[in-house]
């Protein structure tokens, strides 16, 4: 993805305002167990705000596992729709996912092998689902590994992933992404403070 450049240190984390995430909290029914399949790594501050309906959290931490240079590396179609499927954690055909957070890792992993991710996670998702996703926009660059968004109690994240070097952004269009993406089509789109555009796409059978 390029030369990494020098980054400061950050000595203080804003929060940021991401009215699309804030909107999946404010329509997650009380009455209603929803399955999240969140493709980041796991925070008690995220389990503690998505408990506050009820669900069961799945987790894939590609970011910590290496799943994402495994996921690049790949060469084949059929490698990345096996090591798709491989990566994903354990699933239960009676527990079909409604929410998917993808958080940035659209801007890390390959086109092609995050088509393949999102096939295989559209195998265990029901019709309708969600999925939100976060994608470079204005800058050109990016941290070189995916940012760590721990959400507080207003909805708002704030990113806890230490300073690091920065490589260019890929800087995916809409339309891009939505190819990316599989049969999760763009349903609303965001442009935040921070210059990412966040979105909310819909699983359409």
């Amino acid at each position: 993805m390029g030369r990494a450049t020098a980054r400061a240190p950050l000595e203080k984390i804003p929060a940021l305002n991401v009215p699309l995430f804030q909107s999946i909290l404010e329509q997650r029914e009380d009455t209603q167990r929803q399955v999240i399949l969140d493709l980041g790594a796991a925070s008690s501050a995220m389990l503690s705000v998505l408990g506050q309906f009820p669900c069961h959290v799945q987790i894939a931490d590609l970011a910590s596992d290496g799943g994402i240079e495994r996921l690049n590396a790949a060469e084949t179609g059929d490698e990345i729709a096996e090591l798709a499927a491989v990566l994903l954690p354990p699933h239960s055909a009676e527990d079909p996912v409604d929410l998917v957070l993808c958080w940035d890792l659209p801007n890390y992993i390959k086109p092609a092998a995050m088509s393949a991710l999102m096939a295989a996670v559209e195998a265990r998702a029901l019709p309708g689902a969600t999925a939100h996703a976060l994608v470079v926009y204005s800058e050109s660059s990016m941290p070189d590994r995916p940012r760590r968004y721990i959400p507080m109690n207003d909805g708002r994240l704030v990113n806890h992933a230490t300073a690091t070097a920065e490589i260019p952004a890929p800087r995916y269009s809409a339309e891009a992404l939505g190819q990316m993406m599989g049969r999760f089509e763009i349903d609303r789109a965001r442009l935040l403070a921070n210059g990412m555009q966040e979105f909310l796409l819909c699983l359409q059978r």
